[in-house]
């Protein structure tokens, strides 16, 4: 048998070991470079997420555009700020996937955001003011009207709103509140309880359905239906016009979409009431069932302003009560000046109390 000693031949062994080594390394180092060349810039990766931040721009500007069936437009007004989420989402992502074309694209729907929102995000409010206002949904289903009555009058509050009333719970408030309100008035499922002096109460037609949407019962009778009233309040300043309204609720149906037709046709109907008051001073108390977005309500809120929006801290927002994502109880006015705005504790409503403060 012939024996080969490779120690006599250590340059042979050692440089084939060597050329192998060397060309797997020529060819790792071509397939890194060969791969760095055809692996996209920052400027060109994540072109959806750039895309994406583009769209939500877009939707955030045109909002007011968009339309369809089942309240779409409305529905996307009512939880806009909401919108704003999907900022932060999308910035994360673009981070990530190191997409400078992203990161640049989030600038539009940032700005947009910040154009609409930017402004509730501080405190706005002033000390003083002449007259406190304070409105609450009381709840239809409210198991402790007395603890809510009593929660109220503690506000200090000199105007007093509540909407949602049933006839069962409609005395209790009344006798809970005689002491402290020694006016009041009751027109259907809404009142209005004041320290100082009322006149003219009577209420305000807002072509109520009592239909199977409705948000009363039908065994309710005719004046259940009757939603908002008007009431002049006679103060050292002057008489101060007073309206209250609970306009129709909005609902997903399982086949229509977001149904907002009921709303609609009260904010109408509404709109033209404030559009035809006498009084240059006007404060509307409610829960009009949409937020200040909402094109539904623009037959109101061209006419009246928002005293969150002038004099609040933060969005004020006052449902559900459990976890407020949207202002659907609004204090809106004319001919006055918001000097602040803020949310009451919670009472066992599914709402929040809202509350401001007025002056001349």
């Amino acid at each position: 048998m012939t024996q080969v000693d490779t120690a006599q031949n250590p340059q042979g062994g050692a440089g084939h070991r060597d050329t192998g080594r060397s060309g797997g390394g020529r060819r790792a180092g071509i397939g890194r470079a060969i791969h760095g060349i055809s692996r996209p810039g920052p400027w060109k990766r994540g072109p959806v997420l750039a895309a994406t931040a583009v769209l939500l721009g877009l939707l955030l500007l045109l909002h007011a555009r968009v339309t369809g069936a089942g309240g779409l437009g409305s529905l996307v007004e009512t939880f806009l700020a909401w919108l704003g989420l999907g900022i932060p989402l999308l910035l994360v992502a673009a981070l990530r996937r190191r997409s400078a074309s992203a990161v640049v694209a989030l600038l539009l729907p940032v700005t947009v955001w910040l154009y609409l929102f930017g402004g509730l995000l501080g405190d706005k409010s002033h000390a003083g003011g002449d007259l406190t206002v304070v409105q609450h949904n009381v709840g239809d289903t409210n198991p402790d009207p007395i603890g809510t009555a009593r929660d109220l009058a503690a506000s200090g509050a000199d105007v007093l709103a509540l909407v949602e009333l049933t006839p069962q719970a409609r005395g209790t408030y009344e006798r809970a509140l005689a002491k402290a309100y020694p006016h009041h008035v009751v027109r259907g499922t809404v009142g209005l309880w004041s320290r100082l002096p009322l006149s003219d109460a009577r209420p305000v037609d807002v072509k109520m359905d009592a239909g199977p949407l409705a948000d009363t019962k039908p065994t309710d009778t005719k004046s259940a239906y009757d939603r908002a009233l008007h009431a002049t309040v006679a103060t050292d300043r002057g008489p101060l016009a007073v309206y209250v309204a609970h306009l129709g609720s909005v609902r997903l149906m399982p086949r229509g979409g977001f149904w907002t037709d009921g709303r609609d046709r009260n904010a109408q109907a509404l709109g033209e009431a404030i559009a035809a008051e006498g009084n240059e001073r006007v404060v509307l108390l409610g829960d009009l069932n949409g937020t200040a977005d909402d094109r539904a309500l623009a037959g109101i809120t061209s006419r009246l302003r928002s005293a969150q929006v002038e004099a609040g801290n933060g969005f004020g927002f006052s449902w559900p009560a459990k976890f407020p994502m949207v202002r659907i109880d609004q204090i809106l006015v004319k001919g006055v000046k918001p000097e602040s705005s803020w949310v009451l504790p919670a009472t066992d409503s599914d709402h929040l109390p809202v509350a401001a403060k007025i002056s001349w």
